[in-house]
């Protein structure tokens, strides 16, 4: 008999997103649903529509909380992301971040800021309201690659954020970078990684660049792929690899293909999202993975949409008129046991630690081997997947082919 558990359902916790989609400018990578235009000298019409669209979000919440409280859910964590939540003026940052802390109380509080956007003012209402973990977007300490990507600030902006923060009392930062960018060598890479373990964050995020189609960038690429200069397979296998090595020899652990942390810091609410945890997302776009009972109650699907067993993926409109008039959403996906069980793998295998064979028994009712015994024997007479201490996980080797795996088990 297959069986799927749910934490949330069992009153435990919750994951809660709350989007932001406001942005000085958009970088010439990005394809995340958000403005420009926003911010320190917003004109009139735009600092007009982030009121509007805060009051909305905060509406939007008070409804979730009310489910949440109703149905004795609890939220452990909450991720403010965007966009750039920190070009919220003072009077919407306070207006968000109070209703969140009137709702719930998360053990984990993350807000994503950007260089050039921070305040004092800002930071005091980050701490005054329970916000206990910022996300400082660097992307490079190469002035001329934060100029190719679009960004809006320089390294040296971005070490005034840094050591505000610091100076501001919080201990729990991550720094987002970004590798095989245009024009970036494997020596360019190395000596961001050093400027930044210098300053000992205690989070690190290295992605690889990922040329989205509709960005500037893709559409440069498309005109004259040689004008990118983008690094080459074997550059960008050196960066990966010096990437891990060099973070480990300054005390940060790989616990997730791209993710690295100080002892006692991995990221809770990511965690949870490659763990299968449910969560709710708030604002403009924003996801939500929920059971079949909590996505009747807190986004209200359809009667007759799916049934119990079924996981729901939801979103929020795009249209952000549509969404301050009367917050809307749509279910994108209902999935069934076998995709349950399969995403389970694919977002398990991308944690360092890999999937445990017995949470997987207890969570679906049946052995992981049952599902996915002739993909896992594959890889493991290949030696891209290993089988220890009740883990299957990738090897180095397998790493470095980890898209091709995870294919397989769709």
């Amino acid at each position: 008999m297959i069986i799927v558990s749910h934490t949330a359902d069992n009153g435990a916790n919750m994951e809660l997103y709350v989007h932001i989609p406001f942005c000085v400018r958009k970088c010439d990578y990005c394809d995340f649903l958000s403005f420009p235009g926003f911010g320190c000298g917003a004109d009139e019409k735009h600092r007009s529509l982030s009121c509007r669209y805060t009051d909305a979000l905060c509406r939007e919440l008070k409804s979730i909380f009310s489910e949440l409280k109703d149905n004795g859910i609890k939220c452990d964590t909450c991720f403010i992301g965007g966009g750039t939540p920190s070009v919220l003026e003072p009077e919407e940052t306070e207006k968000l971040l109070k209703t969140v802390s009137e709702g719930i109380s998360p053990v984990e509080f993350t807000v994503e800021c950007n260089p050039g956007t921070l305040t004092k003012e800002k930071l005091e209402l980050y701490k005054k309201y329970g916000v206990n973990r910022l996300s400082i977007g660097l992307q490079s300490a190469d002035n001329g690659i934060l100029k190719v990507l679009g960004r809006i600030h320089t390294f040296e902006q971005f070490l005034e954020s840094y050591r505000l923060v610091r100076s501001m009392g919080f201990n729990n930062v991550n720094i987002d970078l970004i590798s095989a960018v245009p024009g970036q060598t494997p020596d360019n890479w190395k000596d961001t990684l050093k400027k930044v373990t210098d300053l000992e964050p205690e989070h690190i995020s290295a992605y690889s660049l990922i040329l989205e189609e509709g960005t500037p960038l893709y559409r440069k690429y498309e005109e004259s792929p040689s004008s990118l200069a983008l690094p080459g397979e074997d550059e960008e296998r050196e960066i990966y690899h010096y990437t891990g090595e060099y973070l480990e020899t300054k005390g940060y652990n790989r616990y997730e293909i791209s993710n690295y942390a100080k002892k006692g810091f991995e990221c809770r609410h990511n965690k949870g999202y490659w763990t299968g945890e449910e969560y709710v997302g708030a604002g403009i776009g924003a996801a939500s993975y929920l059971s079949y009972k909590n996505a009747l109650k807190l986004k209200n699907i359809p009667a007759g949409t799916g049934s119990e067993g079924n996981m729901f993926r939801i979103k929020n409109t795009e249209n952000i008129e549509e969404y301050i008039s009367h917050p809307s959403c749509v279910t994108e996906e209902v999935l069934d046991i076998e995709a349950l069980m399969a995403e389970y793998c694919i977002l398990g295998l991308r944690m360092t630690k890999g999937i445990s064979v017995t949470a997987f028994k207890e969570k679906y009712g049946t052995d992981i081997r049952d599902r996915f015994g002739t993909v896992i024997d594959k890889y493991l007479q290949l030696g891209l997947l290993e089988q220890q201490d009740g883990y299957i996980r990738f090897t180095d080797k397998g790493l470095d082919v980890s898209n091709t795996v995870l294919c397989d088990f769709l």
